[in-house]
């Protein structure tokens, strides 16, 4: 990975354990979200459901495991006991999901991963503690839930050093506005490279994915085939964006220069008053 997009990435403003634990977080979130947003009664019952729809293993009674496959993996802002490199097979990451708050805006909204059927997705699993399973759960629904653009899902990953386990993870909801279908390669490179939101640019989200699966020793073809389109992109932006700057102050620079008052002129005109 290059510099550049590291040194791009670490502007961006991430989401913390305090953020989440804050009702100032989850009334803006609401507020921005009007009608769209999950209301608190609705979440707690949605995450009830999920923990009730929990597979009768002999280890239903145990810590759960929650399996990231995008910011989670990077950025989780809960805690967790213990974690492992994870496949879970059936579900593949894709940018699918448009997102007017967090990475973008009305006007031009970013895009976020989800989990679409097919294929297969290395993550990373986090093992909860079962007496701390549904505060901390509380706390990623906050997250991942406030539209309804998600669905929780009880899944089977095979976990590195324990086999298989149930895990609890997040996948697309086709049904929701949100959803942005299959978009071209064109499209996303775009949209990750120019939108901006809260939590800061798309590219931000992007690249610490990108620099955390590398770190981790995984690759997915299909994140890093848009990693140099993105690249690109982004440093031409900068580029623009510089010279945009540059231009502005050259012409305030001029302007500032033909306003100010001559001081031979002022010197003249002080001459001429007084008598010979």
């Amino acid at each position: 990975m290059t510099d550049f997009s590291n040194r791009y990435a670490a502007k961006q403003n991430v989401i913390t354990r305090d953020t989440l634990l804050s009702d100032e977080f989850f009334k803006q979130a609401s507020a921005a979200m009007g009608e769209k947003g999950w209301s608190a009664a609705e979440l707690d019952a949605s995450l009830a459901a999920a923990l009730a729809a929990r597979p009768k293993t002999p280890a239903a009674a145990e810590d759960v495991w929650l399996f990231g496959y995008g910011s989670l993996i990077w950025n989780p802002a809960f805690h967790f006991a213990d974690r492992r490199i994870a496949r879970l097979h059936g579900w593949h990451r894709r940018f699918c999901l448009w997102t007017e708050m967090g990475r973008g805006s009305p006007g031009a909204p970013g895009l976020v991963l989800g989990l679409k059927s097919g294929g297969s997705c290395i993550g990373m699993a986090f093992r909860i503690p079962a007496a701390e399973a549904e505060t901390e759960l509380a706390l990623v629904w906050r997250r991942e839930m406030l539209h309804g653009s998600y669905l929780p899902r009880w899944v089977t990953i095979d976990c590195t050093d324990l086999g298989s386990v149930p895990a609890l993870t997040f996948v697309v909801n086709t049904k929701h506005p949100r959803h942005a279908g299959r978009l071209d390669i064109e499209t996303v490179t775009r949209t990750l490279a120019r939108a901006s939101g809260h939590f800061g640019r798309c590219a931000d989200y992007f690249f610490s994915t990108i620099h955390a699966l590398e770190e981790l020793g995984i690759h997915d073809a299909q994140l890093f085939q848009l990693y140099d389109r993105v690249i690109r992109l982004c440093a031409e932006q900068t580029q623009a964006e510089r010279a945009e700057v540059e231009r502005l102050g050259a012409e305030r620079a001029t302007a500032a220069h033909e306003e100010a008052p001559c001081p031979c002129t002022d010197a003249a005109a002080e001459l001429a008053e007084k008598p010979l």
